[in-house]
């Protein structure tokens, strides 16, 4: 009896041993696993795409956190898409994402970026932080929040000629998938843009931005191949606000046609007049007599009044006010 029940504890003992040891094999696998889509995914989230026609390179990748947390490390990150022609690398990056929530990661990458297209466009960058979050579904990003502090961004047209100066001391973008649709909400603190051959028409200000890409679900996650080429929105609202009751709104329908130049007809709101006018020729002392100019234009189209709506047309790039006083060239994305 002694024997039987020794032997029976024997085998207990190591069909115990063997399932922990099975457990732990699967736990590992399901881990490295879950570490490789923590890369896709983020990959994704850097620069949303297809599989076909894009390679991307982790530089030394390292992942790290196991057993309870999934980390991914790269010096660097490479991105070419051929089936849009944009290429793309940036700096270091970090993401995490915990066991008990593989879905729900957080990252941060550094700067700079270089991003080129085929269009002549090519866009350079840099921060002082960047931080983001994103959910992910079955097959995909859900939604995705980027806070970054410190942006100085200038994007250069080949094809026009044009440069565009951008910063912002904050920065906060939302994307979501709204059925089919794309929602984006955008906020900016303290920014200051500056378009060569255009009138610098705003100081530094606050402004936040509310748009919905009709069918366009699938950017946010990498799965719609052809980004914002043909594609058409609604621009709910854009606010700018330099304080005071100084505030600008633009709303109105758009679209990108096949060869990513802008079209749409907007809804350009603006209060105080008065005081944007001699905000801006503060700020920009250069061009008063051009300030003055324009005011003066948008006061008799609004009746003598001090808060002026007048309609923005853009045709394939080009931006007139009421269809008719030109503005200058928009470049295609």
């Amino acid at each position: 009896m002694a024997a039987s029940s020794q032997s029976r504890g024997g085998r207990k003992f190591w069909l115990l041993g063997g399932g922990i040891v099975l457990v732990i094999a699967l736990y590992t696998g399901a881990w490295f696993y879950a570490a490789s889509q923590l890369k896709n995914t983020v990959l994704r989230a850097i620069a949303p795409r297809d599989a076909a026609g894009v390679s991307s390179e982790c530089t030394d990748m390292d992942v790290r956190g196991f057993p309870f947390r999934i980390g991914l490390f790269c010096s660097k990150v490479d991105v070419d898409d051929n089936v849009n022609g944009v290429s793309a690398s940036f700096g270091a990056l970090r993401s995490a994402a915990q066991v008990y929530a593989p879905g729900h990661i957080v990252w941060e990458l550094d700067s700079p970026t270089d991003i080129r297209t085929a269009h002549g466009l090519s866009i350079n960058a840099e921060w002082e932080k960047l931080q983001s979050s994103l959910v992910t579904k079955f097959r995909g990003i859900d939604r995705s929040s980027t806070v970054i502090d410190g942006l100085k961004a200038v994007a250069v047209s080949s094809q026009t000629g044009q440069t565009i100066d951008f910063n912002a001391a904050h920065t906060e973008i939302h994307l979501r998938q709204n059925g089919a649709d794309l929602d984006g909400a955008i906020s900016l603190t303290d920014a200051n843009t500056s378009i060569k051959d255009w009138p610098q028409l705003l100081p530094k200000l606050s402004a936040s931005i509310d748009v919905t890409l009709a069918g366009k679900a699938g950017l946010v996650d990498g799965s719609d191949r052809r980004g914002l080429y043909g594609s058409s929105g609604e621009l709910r609202k854009v606010v700018a606000d330099i304080g005071d009751g100084k505030v600008m709104t633009l709303t109105g329908p758009f679209s990108f046609d096949e060869e990513g130049y802008l079209s749409g007809k907007f809804k350009l709101e603006i209060q105080e007049l008065g005081q944007w006018r001699n905000s801006i020729k503060q700020t920009f002392p250069d061009m008063a007599k051009t300030v003055d100019t324009a005011s003066k234009l948008l006061k008799a189209l609004a009746g003598g009044g001090d808060t002026v709506s007048v309609d923005l047309v853009v045709a394939r790039g080009n931006a007139t006010v009421g269809g008719f006083i030109p503005l200058g060239s928009i470049p295609p994305i």
